[in-house]
């Protein structure tokens, strides 16, 4: 192993890493695969450790002490610690089965003709343009418009949602500088005083729901006699947002990107648009929207070259476990017929994203409709990456039609 991964700080990774980390991780998970950083904490980048990690129940979530450490007493720390992600069972069971009841069945089934409604008026805005950025005129705007049904936000409010989420979200990157800090808090305490109007509203007027609104059944659903506290509701509001926005944008606009940089595939989805839905699992895996996921080891765990003993902060590579050629074959290759292909871009175990269905109908509407009406597609100008560690998508994605 030479000096430079012995040396690799996830905590001070630049431009160059965030451009492209997938060579960094390959050599990681060859030389360095179990990776201690310099603040003690482990970086793992083997499909087989970090699906272990995930799959035990002695790997913690709850970031109470390593957030409070981080964030202090503010508003950043109080969303991290209530909602639904960074908590382990009792209480993550008790929210996750609360909150489950937006996602059944038969809502998701509302989505769908929702969905399709929203990405053919979207389509017909982006046809009148001709030329326009992927990101800020498609990408973000398909689920700006979704988590606004849900939460029964007003049309007003809809365009500060990506901000907000990027600024929260923002702020989980291992190293965050004053600014990205204050602006994580400030939209913190916006969207929650946005919310906390909106939830007192629904309350005092159940029944008004529009179509696809999730706000009815988060307020009044019950599990074992016990409802989901006025502050409980915000915090995890604002987590449906993250989980449902950004990573739909990145979904979307990191296909964008990998069929433009894959003419072959690219020309293959317009020919044959049946494939579509592995598809998408391939442009989850190859370019996954979470590219890092944190664990406690409550105790010790064998990975079997190492032991990581209770206490060790793991941090799991997701998208360095997405291309690990021990699972993929020719991994770094696109194939959007591949299979089987068992990415973990919706990570697993018990924190398996509640809203995997959904984004993969999102994907799937958004994606298939957009190569099969535009199949002239093709970039216009020079891309610019979200300056983040833990999420991988695009800022801007300039593109042209015809």
């Amino acid at each position: 192993m030479d000096g430079a991964i012995a040396g690799f700080d996830l905590n001070r990774i630049g431009p160059a890493f965030i451009d492209d980390p997938y060579p960094t991780l390959h050599r990681l998970r060859r030389e360095s695969p179990v990776h201690e950083n310099p603040d003690g904490s482990v970086l793992l980048t083997r499909y087989a450790d970090i699906q272990k990690v995930y799959q035990s129940r002695a790997m913690l979530s709850d970031k109470t002490e390593v957030f409070g450490a981080k964030f202090g007493d503010c508003p950043l720390g109080h969303h991290h610690t209530t909602s639904l992600v960074f908590n382990d069972p009792p209480y993550h069971t008790t929210v996750r089965r609360l909150i489950s009841g937006a996602f059944t069945p038969r809502k998701l089934a509302e989505f769908e003709p929702l969905i399709d409604q929203i990405v053919d008026r979207l389509l017909d805005r982006l046809d009148d343009l001709g030329s326009f950025d992927m990101i800020d005129d498609f990408a973000k705007v398909l689920p700006t418009e979704i988590i606004s049904f849900m939460l029964g936000i007003p049309e007003d409010l809809r365009p500060k949602l990506r901000d907000y989420s990027l600024a929260i979200l923002g702020a989980l990157d291992p190293e965050v500088p004053p600014d990205r800090m204050a602006a994580g808090n400030a939209a913190v305490t916006e969207f929650s005083e946005i919310l906390d109007a909106l939830i007192t509203h629904r309350r005092a007027n159940p029944g008004g729901a529009g179509d696809g609104e999730v706000l009815e059944a988060l307020i009044f659903g019950e599990h074992e006699g016990r409802r989901l506290t006025q502050d409980e509701l915000i915090q995890n509001c604002i987590f449906l947002l993250n989980a449902g926005h950004e990573t739909t944008t990145s979904l979307v606009g990191n296909a964008v990107g990998t069929l433009l940089d894959n003419p072959g595939e690219h020309r293959r989805l317009i020919r044959q648009p049946e494939l579509i839905t592995t598809a998408v699992e391939e442009f989850l895996r190859v370019e996954s929207p979470l590219q890092l996921g944190n664990r406690l080891a409550g105790e010790d765990i064998d990975l079997g070259d190492r032991v990581l003993t209770k206490g060790t902060y793991i941090h799991t590579s997701i998208g360095a476990a997405n291309r690990d050629p021990a699972q993929f074959a020719d991994p770094d290759r696109v194939d959007i017929a591949r299979t089987p292909n068992r990415q973990i871009a919706f990570i697993t175990g018990i924190h398996v994203c509640l809203g995997a269905t959904l984004a993969r109908i999102e994907g799937r509407i958004a994606i298939g409709k957009l190569a099969a009406r535009f199949p002239g597609l093709h970039g216009t100008g020079p891309r610019h990456r979200l300056p983040l560690a833990r999420f991988r998508g695009y800022t801007a994605l300039p593109v042209a039609l015809r």
